[in-house]
């Protein structure tokens, strides 16, 4: 393997975009780095910092929300490895090593980042966020006969041939639970491996609500039985 894409999808980040693309950048894989942003037409000054910034930069002509990102990013991804990274800076890039190195030789090919593994985030989810992910990963322990502990979690990681092959159909967040349905349905070798987390409040940015939980059963149920 000799690359790896980190996709991030990108909306109204100006005052985390930057130290989010440094501490991306910081991180040494042993394999050369591809980075693609889709803007999700950010209207708070986000598209004024791409003039500073090295990186390929997709652009949405309106907001469509993250998995309608992640789609267009995966067209572009030309990396072995692929994964994806929020633009905020809930999730640390130095935890994706270890996701990327199960790949790297070749223990796995989709492997998730769980913040649920690691003990010291207990503090870090906001009540709602914790009850409302717990519920949604234990439906889909219950749907799928997995033995998942983070299903919304942000840090997937890919082997290029396997996700490229996944027609994603989820315009927003509702992405998370759609692609994990499609991982687990099919005979992958997927690992978990524990990750750090510091969640942001509502105040601070964050954009997942209640209504997000609902779709996301919606979309868990509707994609047992269909693909």
């Amino acid at each position: 393997m000799e690359k790896i894409t980190i996709l991030i999808p990108v909306y109204n980040e100006k005052d985390s975009l930057e130290e989010l693309l440094r501490r991306v950048e910081a991180v040494a894989f042993g394999l050369d780095k591809e980075i693609i942003l889709v803007d999700d037409f950010s209207t708070d000054g986000t598209r004024e910092l791409y003039s500073r910034i090295n990186y390929k930069v997709l652009y949405h002509e309106k907001n469509m929300g993250k998995g309608a990102a992640l789609r267009t990013g995966m067209r572009e991804a030309s990396g072995d490895i692929i994964i994806i990274q929020d633009a905020d800076l809930e999730y640390n890039p130095e935890d994706y090593i270890p996701l990327v190195q199960l790949i790297k030789e070749d223990k796995a090919d989709v492997v998730y980042g769980s913040r649920l593994l690691d003990n010291r985030n207990s503090k870090s989810f906001l009540f709602l966020s914790f009850i409302a992910n717990k519920t949604l990963t234990i439906l889909t322990n219950i749907l799928f006969g997995a033995k998942l502990t983070d299903m919304e979690t942000c840090y997937k990681a890919f082997k290029r041939e396997f996700i490229k092959n996944i027609n994603i159909k989820s315009n927003r967040f509702d992405f998370e639970p759609e692609i994990t349905a499609k991982v687990l349905k099919q005979k992958v070798r997927f690992m978990e491996v524990p990750i750090s987390y510091n969640a942001r409040a509502f105040s601070e940015g964050k954009k997942i609500g209640w209504k997000d939980g609902l779709q996301a059963i919606w979309t868990l149920i509707k994609f047992r039985f269909v693909d």
